[in-house]
């Protein structure tokens, strides 16, 4: 995927005022099949404002001279001044109702103000075509400068892979394109360079700042071995990085493939919105055609141009721009708003899904808890046994270093941060025992490490309250003598409590689902605060649990990041995928994305999706209510041309207004 994408308004298609967010690249086809160079956004709207402001400043002229100044001026003059003006200013407008009527496209928005405009110039009313023209077209300006201004989040993103990246190889430092480094190379980093390829630390440990990734301001420290993500920012050393995973495959260029086509899903309300628009427009011509010749066989004082006028009026105030513009924009500043908070939204009917959502189903490992396994309690026998707790230590750690299960990890780990000395014992002659745990010798005698069922399996006597604790057990026996354990448990995370309380109080429940043991799960669910908690569940079994939710009638979103948590998540009505440290499978089917694993981004991206559908709803509302109002003092000849810029300019303007609002909103 090319790294150099310009996003910017279509100004080549001929749908009403087009806002879709595609990611274009340079050079695109235009309706009639012709291929050239596509301007920038920014030039854009530079020829445009040039055009704008010229035509305006003709427009001002005239009047201050025939109005403030009283200058008679000849009617062929005014004629030529107000078309050149007019010409300037509706450039864009009759060009894209020129190529509409080509296409056989009659009922649009482009052809609808062309007509209404020249129809002011048919009757006379030169002035006021040039001023509602001038006036649609700072609409167009503050439109395009919205909708620019909205992407930007999002087209930020596009820039945080850098082009280059230095690679070492055959004892030197070479600058070379990210796409030619193979995994297993070593990389190097500067302070201040953005990090190319998903890749594992070096160096002892180094600071990044995550914000393009993540949505998190603060710093993360990450230390030897761990994951260091592509779009990350070295802070403070030159570092070393060890490439896991090609340029295309990366965790940030598969999010740039996601946000490019994010909006092209369209909300409910947009489709909608766009269905109505293709029977509104030509109910609206076919209406100001009956205003103009209708009263022509009821009046006797029937004069075509001042009925003309009216159903000019009426055309200009009927224009659907308020919707079509301000909808989709609407969406697409919630998109935004998701994008910097470290939300991926895959497009914007899921953020209407959102609004609907009263039950969030949530995985436990990974999503609710850290998946991080970590020793609680040390439990060696009383030193006349023979074994002092550093001892009972040192040997459990020197047994559990020859596997490499996660709770083999975690008993090494700790036994690193105790500095206890276990490296120096010998280990010899280890089994492990499927589903049990490990036998070993060290030192000439038999020792065993792992849960109950191996102390049951070798006849070893344990203390009978050891059967009752929920957590993970980890049990020492040596010479088949009992002689201590200790429990390890996954963390919380720190936001996973508030998480659950700030949903309860928007009216959605939490149900947590697991593959953990149904103690440890109704432990942490106790925990968090969740009513209901299933644990002991297979992939098949979570995805029965969600199909009875849904089919009593539960709107829901599902919470995962593991490879089994991708089919459940294609099951929710709305799947969401923790995706820092997230499965790949379960990345690619979520339709919503949380880069930095933090649960309380469900809360936000439901507030997200709530602020932008309430935004896009005002809009309609303020656009449909104030129309009708001035169509029907336009059809009685009461508005004027006037009135008929404020009901589709201004209100259109206050539509743009009122959804980049969107974007200024924090969480």
């Amino acid at each position: 995927m090319e790294k150099k994408v310009q996003i910017h308004k279509n100004h080549t298609t001929d749908d009403c005022c087009d806002t879709s967010s595609e990611v274009k690249t340079p050079t695109h086809s235009d309706n009639d099949g012709h291929e050239h160079d596509e301007e920038t956004g920014e030039e854009s709207l530079l020829k445009s404002r040039w055009r704008l402001w010229l035509s305006l400043t003709i427009l001002l002229g005239f009047v201050a001279i025939t109005q403030l100044f009283k200058v008679e001026i000849a009617k062929p003059v005014e004629i030529a001044l107000m078309t050149i003006a007019y010409l300037l200013a509706g450039y864009n407008t009759l060009e894209r109702a020129f190529r509409s009527l080509r296409r056989g496209d009659f009922f649009n928005e482009f052809t609808l103000m062309s007509i209404a405009t020249l129809g002011a110039f048919y009757i006379g009313e030169y002035s006021e075509g040039v001023a509602v023209m001038i006036f649609y077209e700072i609409g167009e300006l503050f439109q395009d400068l919205a909708v620019n201004r909205s992407k930007r989040s999002i087209k930020a993103l596009l820039d945080v892979r850098p082009d280059t990246v230095t690679v070492r190889r055959n004892g030197t430092q070479q600058t070379v394109s990210p796409a030619t480094v193979q995994i297993g190379e070593t990389i190097l980093v500067k302070p201040g360079e953005k990090v190319a390829l998903d890749s594992t630390l070096l160096t002892d440990n180094a600071s990044f700042n995550t914000a393009a990734l993540t949505g998190e301001s603060r710093p993360d420290t990450k230390r030897t071995g761990e994951v260091v993500l592509a779009g990350m920012i070295n802070l403070d050393k030159v570092i070393e990085l060890k490439v896991t995973t090609a340029f295309k495959d990366s965790k940030l260029s598969r999010i740039l493939e996601m946000v490019q086509d994010a909006t092209a899903r369209k909300a409910p309300t947009q489709l909608l919105i766009t269905r109505l628009a293709k029977v509104y427009t030509p109910i609206v011509f076919g209406l100001a055609l009956a205003i103009t010749l209708i009263p022509y066989f009821f009046m006797s004082t029937y004069v075509f141009n001042d009925w003309l006028y009216r159903g000019m009026v009426f055309l200009v105030i009927a224009c659907p721009c308020a919707l079509t513009v301000s909808i989709p924009l609407g969406y697409f500043g919630g998109i935004g708003l998701a994008s910097r908070n470290g939300i991926l939204v895959k497009g914007s009917n899921f953020l209407d899904v959102l609004t609907e959502i009263n039950t969030v189903v949530s995985d436990k490992t990974g999503t609710l808890t850290k998946g991080v396994f970590k020793v609680q309690e040390v439990s060696p026998p009383p030193p006349d046994g023979g074994v002092n707790e550093e001892l009972f230590i040192q040997l459990l750690a020197a047994l559990e270093n020859t596997s490499t299960h996660p709770v083999a990890k975690a008993v090494v780990e700790y036994a690193n941060l105790q500095k206890t000395n276990w490296q120096g014992l010998k280990v010899e002659a280890v089994v492990e025992i499927s589903g049990h745990g490990l036998k070993g010798v060290i030192g000439g005698k038999t020792v065993l490490a792992g849960n109950l069922k191996l102390l049951q399996k070798f006849n070893v006597s344990h203390p009978a309250e050891l059967e009752q604790i929920v957590e993970t057990i980890v049990v020492l026996a040596i010479e088949n003598q009992y002689a201590g354990y200790i429990t390890i448990a996954d963390e919380v995370k720190e936001d996973a409590a508030q998480t659950v309380a700030d949903l309860k109080a928007l009216g959605i429940e939490t149900v947590m689902l697991s593959g953990d043991k149904t103690t440890v799960v109704q432990k942490v669910a106790d925990q968090l605060g969740i009513v209901r908690a299933y644990g002991d569940l297979l992939p098949e079994g979570k995805v029965e649990k969600v199909q009875e939710l849904k089919n009593q009638g539960k709107k829901l979103a599902f919470v995962g990041d593991g490879v089994n948590d991708a089919p459940v998540v294609a099951l929710a009505d709305a799947g969401i995928a923790m995706g820092g440290m997230g499965s790949d499978a379960t990345i690619e089917t979520a339709d919503i994305v949380i880069q930095n694993d933090q649960p309380h981004k469900i809360v936000s991206a439901i507030k997200i999706g709530k602020i932008t559908k309430s935004v896009v709803w005002q809009n309609i509302s303020l656009a449909m209510g104030v129309k009708v109002a001035v169509m029907l003092l336009g059809a009685g000849g009461i508005a004027t041309l006037w009135e008929a810029v404020f009901a589709d300019v201004g209100v259109a303007l206050l539509a743009i207004l009122n959804a980049v609002r969107i974007q200024q909103m924090k969480f």
